[in-house]
């Protein structure tokens, strides 16, 4: 993948102006008392790119204030159950498979029907309108060019590569129960051991042997990986495009790798929690997020990809979404539904028999 660093660090001027933003927002009218709407999201790019170039239009419009609450997935769903009877935030970004959780445990309204709703790519809509994509991506394969180069290795091609015997203490791999990386990078191996969603038997009984010695840490995020190549400590590690990009507008030696048997989808989802004590303004919130121009820069300012095709993309943006959907043609998309119902015993399994 060959984005330019500029890609998501040039802020010198937006895409579109907050005008032509809020020319496409949700109808409605500034209110006299500044209102709050809590919304929880990974922190970093995502957030510096909606805080300074999507929310404004959104606050401006409406009279209200758009504070986000950061935190990974598994961190913002633990904030939402716990406050499920009177909710702290209006709306929330989890990760497919945690939002479909989410969905499961009664936490999400349905969002009201709306042009770009109906927009949007239909994989994009959860089922019964509970949720929408707000972006989409996929997990594969990052590795450190700067170690590649030195050592004169080809750049890698399948998740088999983990297990390459030169990669010894240079693997990182994120932890597969607090990270969707990791546990999408777990499955694949699964997958090309003989299992499915269903039956990771193959995956346990042979990582020990494979991928296993080759690991130097197991983490929670993918937080640390900035620092750990800049130490000369990671190799590989699976990650998004997307993250790739984040990383390299910060000088960071990374770049992204298809593998063979393909990428797993990563969809970010957002929902409208339920019980929550603005709930006409949110679902206009959830609305507001899925219109072009709205997608359109977050895909420039935090190269997220937008899942309404109405999106404009220029410039390197065009390239992003062009690579992407070139990257989907064969990325695998999990049966989460099983994947729900078998991780926590999964979890516990990782826990005492390969990151013990």
């Amino acid at each position: 993948m060959t984005f330019s660093p500029r890609f998501a660090s040039r802020t010198r001027r937006a895409l579109v102006t907050a005008a032509a933003l809020t020319a496409v927002a949700a109808t409605g009218t500034a209110t006299a008392q500044t209102k709050t709407l809590y919304i929880g999201m990974n922190g970093g790019t995502m957030e510096k790119a909606y805080t300074q170039y999507v929310f404004p239009a959104f606050e401006k419009l409406h009279g209200v204030k758009v504070v986000v609450v950061p935190g990974t997935s598994s961190d913002i769903l633990a904030k939402a159950q716990a406050n499920k009877d009177k909710p702290q935030m209006h709306v929330m970004f989890l990760d497919d498979g945690i939002m479909v959780r989410a969905m499961g445990m009664g936490l999400c309204e349905k969002q009201k029907p709306n042009q770009h709703l109906n927009d949007i790519y239909p994989a994009a809509r959860f089922k019964d309108d509970l949720a929408s994509g707000v972006s989409v991506g996929m997990t594969g394969i990052a590795y450190n060019t700067k170690m590649f180069a030195e050592k004169g290795w080809a750049a890698p091609t399948s998740w088999m590569d983990f297990a390459d015997p030169k990669y010894k203490g240079k693997v990182v791999f994120q932890s597969m129960p607090s990270s969707s990386f990791g546990l999408h990078g777990f499955l694949m191996f699964n997958r090309i051991q003989g299992g499915n969603d269903k039956n990771v038997e193959p995956g346990f009984a042979n990582w020990a042997k494979t991928i296993g010695p080759n690991v130097l840490e197991y983490i929670p995020s993918s937080a640390k990986i900035s620092e750990m190549v800049q130490t000369g400590e990671a190799a590989i590690f699976p990650l998004t495009p997307t993250a790739v990009a984040a990383l390299k507008s910060k000088g960071i030696p990374v770049e992204y790798a298809q593998p063979k048997e393909g990428s797993v989808v990563l969809m970010t989802g957002q929902c409208v929690i339920a019980k929550n004590s603005e709930p006409e303004l949110a679902q206009k919130l959830a609305e507001f997020l899925l219109s072009p121009l709205a997608q359109a820069n977050v895909l420039q300012f935090g190269a997220q990809i937008p899942t309404n095709p109405k999106a404009p993309a220029v410039g390197e943006g065009a390239e992003q979404v062009a690579k992407i959907n070139q990257w989907m043609k064969n990325a695998v998309t999990l049966d989460w539904d099983s994947v729900n119902a078998n991780r926590p015993a999964w979890n516990t399994r990782w826990n005492k028999t390969i990151e013990r």
